[in-house]
């Protein structure tokens, strides 16, 4: 047991657990390094505890990381009150080309959460990522806020929340586009889930996104809102090129740009602490850094992403 951690997390506990109930929430970040002596991130899905442990220097040999864990899984599961078979491990690698999204496990372990009284449903095993960020909340909030009667353009989707907020807001219409096939089936259980699912109305497309915004371009289509959250790298074998999110938002911005009504808006967000908007960019459009209000009040990293309203000129 290490106590200052087991007081630390049910504190955090007893404060978030409130909160999120008053504000129809189900998961959310527990623990973020508070203690610098215990560099843990501990998310909470609806009573399961998701851990990523990172390595402390002062445990040179493996025996003493193993200890220190041991005493970490026991402070956690004291702190939550839960059972040991609610505690999930993690091990965060380095998002070198498509790993971030490639399969880890095989166990399968899935469950629905709420958010704003939206269901999505989350893999807490299977994936690096659970499929559903939990720092985009407050701009799904924002998306859902925004969209009635609008036509929504989701890029680089992923498992669609921003599409099922967009729906849920009374989106006229919505464009979902990933290269996974994987990712786009998850898409649908979550309209389906939340009785949503119009074929009609919202398009699923699985492509390359940069081409299919080519292609779109050229038959002139439109749209109010356009989101996009790319990877900072991939390298799939579904398309030719590798994407750079450094060396490549410039032409994926101003395909999006000439995509926009005339009073419409791009949100445009990165997890890349290194990433500069090009001159270009800066130049041609309007920009607004929306970043503080798109962090979640249960992150204590204020630097989990960027973000930007982006508009015509």
């Amino acid at each position: 047991m290490i106590p200052e951690l087991r007081d630390r997390i049910q504190k955090r506990y007893k404060h978030l657990k409130k909160w999120a109930a008053k504000n129809k929430i189900t998961c959310y970040r527990l623990y973020e390094k508070d203690l610098p002596d215990h560099p843990l991130i501990i998310d909470f899905y609806d009573g399961y505890a998701l851990v990523w442990a990172r390595g402390r220097k002062r445990d040179v040999a493996p025996a003493e990381r193993s200890f220190w864990l041991q005493n970490v899984w026991i402070s956690i599961i004291d702190a939550l009150g839960i059972d040991e078979s609610k505690l999930i491990i993690k091990k965060r690698i380095s998002q070198s080309g498509h790993g971030q999204h490639e399969k880890q496990d095989d166990s399968s372990l899935k469950t629905v959460i709420t958010e704003n009284d939206l269901k999505f449903e989350v893999n807490l095993t299977d994936y690096l990522d659970t499929g559903l960020f939990l720092d985009h909340r407050p701009l799904r909030n924002l998306i859902m806020n925004s969209s009635n009667g609008l036509n929504v353009l989701n890029l680089f989707c992923y498992t669609g929340s921003f599409t099922v907020s967009a729906a849920a807001g009374g989106a006229s219409n919505t464009c979902s586009i990933d290269l996974s096939k994987t990712y786009l089936s998850w898409l649908k259980k979550n309209l389906v889930l939340n009785k949503l699912m119009d074929s009609q109305k919202h398009e699923i497309i699985q492509g390359d996104c940069i081409k299919l915004l080519e292609n779109m371009n050229a038959k002139k289509l439109r749209f109010d809102i356009i989101i996009c959250d790319p990877p900072t790298f991939s390298n799939s074998k579904k398309t030719l090129d590798d994407f750079i999110i450094q060396n490549d938002h410039t032409r994926l911005l101003s395909l999006c740009e000439e995509m926009l009504t005339e009073n419409g808006v791009i949100y445009f967000s990165t997890n890349f602490r290194g990433f500069k908007l090009s001159e270009e960019i800066s130049n041609s459009m309007s920009i607004i850094d929306i970043s503080n209000k798109t962090i979640p009040e249960d992150f204590r990293n204020k630097r989990i992403h960027s973000c930007w309203k982006i508009s015509k000129k």
